[in-house]
């Protein structure tokens, strides 16, 4: 039994670092029709809809009262919405090169704080593992020309926080999922991602005195598919993916399949957008992988049983 949930727990993270990676193209579509927070905002509304019509109708049942919507909410602030908000905020003042090279970063700071709150023992191989993803992630952007610049640093600042915050859910969610079910978690993360990005953007169309520009992007057909995509599979799949997988593996091996997301989606360009297929791509996809699989494998159980086998050979 424990193989067969960490089994589904891993092809959990690998679905969801796939529909993550693809989700990039998805984004690039929809800003062609509407500003950032106007497409999170519908995202987030078609995300809340895909869960709570069938919460409705019955077909899914959660079982959640406004205490226990009180208790999730700290991890739902998180993400998506601080997760989001920063994002969003900081590629306005920085490129989107630059983000994808601080998102690499967010299992540095998971493992690190996962080990502070929730005493998750790493071992020297798997700190290893970790800088060896996030360098195949890094190793890619430089060879592809991009460099973080430093006089950008408002938007760096911003990026920053928003791999903490996911970094903070990450560890958080964790312990939420001993509590509740994947299910609970991902609709009030959901309704929080709703309720956050329409009000701030309702509010600053209202100041603006540009509530058209609200609805207008729904008026673009390319628009409608691709936040479909991004609310119903990157939003509500994705967070229910992420939950189920956290309920049943570590926070720090969660973590580096977001490394693999950046790969699947480096991939997707050269697939989709005719980009070029540098030698770079293979040798950070090697790292990238290898780190996966060293996070998740290099584990203290693993090695200790290792350690153990190898004595008992010795004793007989």
């Amino acid at each position: 039994m424990p193989g067969n949930s960490k089994a589904s727990a891993y092809a959990a993270a690998i679905a969801n670092a796939l529909i993550i990676g693809l989700s990039f193209l998805f984004v690039k579509i929809a800003l062609d029709s509407a500003d950032p927070l106007d497409a999170l905002a519908h995202r987030f509304t078609i995300s809340f809809a895909a869960v709570l019509i069938p919460v409705l109708f019955g077909w899914l049942k959660i079982h959640i009262r406004f205490r226990d919507v009180v208790r999730i909410l700290p991890v739902a602030i998180f993400y998506p919405a601080l997760f989001f908000g920063f994002q969003v905020f900081g590629l306005m003042y920085s490129t989107s090169s630059e983000g994808g090279i601080i998102m690499a970063l967010s299992p540095i700071f998971t493992v690190l704080l996962a080990g502070i709150f929730l005493k998750e023992q790493t071992t020297v191989w798997q700190k290893y593992a970790v800088l060896l993803s996030v360098t195949g992630v890094i190793y890619i952007f430089v060879m592809k020309g991009t460099s973080v610049d430093l006089a950008n640093f408002k938007g760096l600042a911003l990026l920053v926080l928003s791999t903490i915050s996911m970094a903070i859910y990450s560890v958080m969610a964790r312990t939420m999922t001993k509590q509740f079910k994947p299910l609970e978690l991902t609709f009030v993360m959901l309704l929080i991602g709703f309720l956050f990005f329409n009000a701030i953007s309702l509010v600053n169309h209202a100041w603006n005195g540009s509530l058209n520009e609200y609805v207008q992007p729904l008026t673009v057909p390319s628009f409608v598919l691709s936040t479909l995509y991004l609310g119903v599979l990157s939003s509500f799949v994705t967070s229910l993916l992420s939950n189920f997988a956290l309920s049943r593996i570590e926070a720090s091996q969660m973590s580096v399949f977001g490394n693999l997301a950046t790969l699947i989606s480096m991939l997707a360009g050269v697939l989709f957008l005719q980009e070029e297929l540098g030698y770079y791509y293979i040798i950070g996809a090697v790292m990238i992988v290898a780190g996966v699989l060293g996070v998740n494998f290099l584990t203290p159980s693993r090695l200790g049983q290792g350690r153990a086998a190898k004595e008992i050979t010795k004793e007989s």
